[in-house]
């Protein structure tokens, strides 16, 4: 191989990795505001249960609510 050749497959390979360094940046970003977005809704979710949980009582009776079976 002569000095050219080497000289193109170094460039060829300097723009690889800037290509893959550019994909990368773009991949964290989105990871970080799909991150940022589980969070909120997660907090909303939270929040919601919260409302439903004092709103509508369980449809569970406690034990001392409860009527024996017929057979006792």
């Amino acid at each position: 191989m002569n000095v050219e050749e080497l000289t193109q497959r170094l460039d060829n390979l300097e723009t690889k990795v800037a290509y893959q360094e550019h994909t990368l940046d773009e991949l964290n970003q989105t990871l970080i505001s799909h991150e940022l977005e589980m969070a909120k809704m997660r907090e909303h979710l939270r929040l919601l249960i919260s409302k439903l949980q004092t709103v509508s009582p369980s449809m569970v009776a406690s034990q001392s609510e409860e009527t024996p079976p017929p057979h006792y």
